[in-house]
């Protein structure tokens, strides 16, 4: 009985066998599935080598040009002026920007002016009996002395001995006082030295000012600089008077300045040279931050593509005939988003965008109407 099973089994797996053998002649010849080859349809754009200034990009924040910090030089109480000391009010050229109080001090100056007044007067007698060709000049001085106005200047003296006798009667050093105490009083109340803005007020009106105290800032809104980091390199490229194009960062809004001053220093961390810019536009606001596009030089014979066309820094890719060719060419300037070269004959094809993949002898369609 095991005979008889073994020579079965013998016989299907021969016959498996045989039917797995035909299967395999029969297949044997049947064409291999043929598939397309994809061919990159590619944009180019032709080289035209010629003037590419190269364009210095910084940026940094606006600053007044005209800005002052206002602190106080005298004590008292801050009083009530016509406009209101707060941020954001307007002075015109002169205008009282604020006042302390100063009744006492303006006060004790009248006393001392007064106390003048009395010693001049005390010695007119001795005057006009030991110099009485001085004498007409003293007199037209009490004349024209007013408590209500600026001590008018000493008359000029004749001779050593008057000066002497002036000096010796205490005359020249309460005069000196007084106007000491009269420059004092000036310093109660601060003026606008131009037509500028309050944007800053630390203290109101009924608080004790100290001297030394700040009190606020003032700038003219007409006008600002804005400083800006350069690259070594450049630094004898850069001129005073070189026009900037400035905007702002999301390139709405546009200006004009100009290069003001260049620092004679150069930064040894850094190896940067800071340079001034000057702009005047009424939108203008101190603290902006710009970005500035200064024009350094131009590159000769040079063309300006986009980085990412750039490969590993050093070749970039152009369509010979229907291939892709690796070049090599020499950046000459890198900018944010675009790179200068130069190595490139006039006419060549130059990939305009970059290409998935792309090697050294890949076959490319050129696509004619981006051409």
């Amino acid at each position: 009985m095991r005979k008889i099973l073994s020579i079965i089994l013998s016989v299907i797996l021969l016959a498996g066998a045989i039917l797995l053998a035909n299967y395999f002649i029969k297949n044997k010849n049947k064409p291999k599935p043929k598939f397309d080859k994809i061919i990159k349809t590619v944009a180019i754009d032709t080289v035209k080598n010629g003037e590419v200034p190269i364009i210095i990009s910084a940026s940094g924040n606006l600053v007044a040009k005209n800005k002052i910090e206002l602190y106080s030089e005298v004590q008292g109480v801050l009083s009530t002026v016509g406009k209101d000391f707060k941020a954001g009010t307007n002075y015109q050229k002169g205008q009282i920007i604020l006042k302390i109080n100063s009744d006492e001090f303006y006060a004790s100056l009248q006393s001392q002016k007064s106390n003048l007044y009395n010693l001049v007067t005390s010695i007119m007698p001795d005057i006009r009996l030991d110099f009485p060709k001085e004498f007409e000049k003293w007199q037209s001085y009490l004349q024209s002395f007013d408590l209500n106005k600026a001590t008018p200047k000493l008359p000029e003296y004749g001779s050593d001995k008057e000066k002497y006798f002036i000096s010796g009667r205490n005359i020249t050093t309460t005069y000196y006082s007084v106007k000491n105490l009269e420059v004092k009083l000036g310093k109660y109340q601060i003026r606008a030295p131009y037509n500028g803005i309050l944007t800053e007020a630390l203290v109101t009106p009924g608080t004790l000012i100290r001297s030394g105290q700040k009190l606020g800032e003032f700038i003219d809104p007409s006008v600002y600089e804005m400083e800006v980091n350069i690259s070594s390199e450049f630094s004898n490229l850069l001129k005073v008077g070189n026009a900037v194009s400035l905007h702002d960062l999301e390139n709405t809004q546009s200006f004009t300045g100009k290069v003001i001053r260049v620092n004679g220093k150069i930064d040894q961390t850094s190896q940067t040279l800071k340079a001034y810019i000057e702009v005047k536009d009424k939108s203008l606001k101190e603290g902006m931050y710009l970005e500035a596009d200064l024009t350094a030089k131009s590159e000769h014979n040079a063309y300006k593509i986009d980085r990412k066309l750039l490969i590993d820094n050093t070749s970039v890719y152009v369509v010979n005939d229907t291939l892709l060719e690796l070049k090599s060419v020499n950046p000459v300037y890198f900018e944010a988003e675009s790179v200068i070269i130069k190595g490139l004959p006039d006419n060549t094809q130059l990939l305009a965008n970059p290409v998935s993949g792309a090697y050294n002898g890949m076959p490319v369609k050129v696509n004619t109407e981006k051409k």
